[in-house]
């Protein structure tokens, strides 16, 4: 049910007021007006007046209806998209955290359990040769070394010099290698 009132504050002050003008009938009549445009008791009672009262009435009833069921539906939509982003949000979260789990408990377990070679870190032949597992590397019984994973002369890297021309020597046979693949013995010059 809609209330009378002045929605006009000068209209309202200028009735009330001890020094009220000759202008206060207008704004009494103005303000009336706008009330029955807007509807209210005063518009439904204007609309009482004419032959279709009822059928008017019904008609701002159900216009006013629709209003509220629209502020209504809009009032459940918005809440539903808001409980659905919120939803959405908490899933997100969710399965973040499960996948930081995860492999915060992957990574621990990894760390659990060591690589243990199983052959001897050393193993000795009968003709008095050897193989350090560890660094893949065979020692003959005259002290030559080959590397296991590719079978060629196994040579340790911090006794080479590399040189200006790209060949090497070395420091723990005094070899020198040429570009073109020629050794040379550096203590005696003879090619090796």
């Amino acid at each position: 049910m809609t209330t009378v009132g002045i929605n006009n504050s000068s209209s309202y002050a200028s009735i009330f007021s001890t020094s009220a003008t000759s202008n206060w009938i207008a704004d009494t009549m103005t303000a009336i007006q706008n009330q029955q445009n807007q509807g209210g008791l005063l518009g439904m009672l204007n609309d009482a007046r004419g032959d279709n009262s009822l059928n008017s009435f019904l008609g701002k009833s159900a216009n006013f209806s629709n209003s509220l069921a629209t502020i209504s539906q809009t009032s459940i939509t918005n809440a539903g998209s808001l409980i659905a982003q919120i939803a959405s949000s908490k899933a997100q979260e969710a399965k973040a955290k499960k996948l930081q789990d995860a492999l915060a408990e992957l990574s621990r377990t990894q760390h659990m359990v060591q690589k243990k070679n199983t052959l001897d870190p050393i193993i000795y032949f009968a003709d008095g040769s050897r193989i350090d597992t560890n660094a893949n590397i065979m020692t003959m019984v005259d002290g030559t070394q080959y590397d296991t994973t590719t079978g060629l002369k196994y040579v340790d890297q911090s006794s080479i010099m590399k040189l200006a021309n790209g060949g090497t020597l070395n420091t723990k046979t005094n070899i020198m290698t040429m570009p073109d693949g020629t050794q040379i013995d550096i203590v005696t010059g003879l090619p090796v």
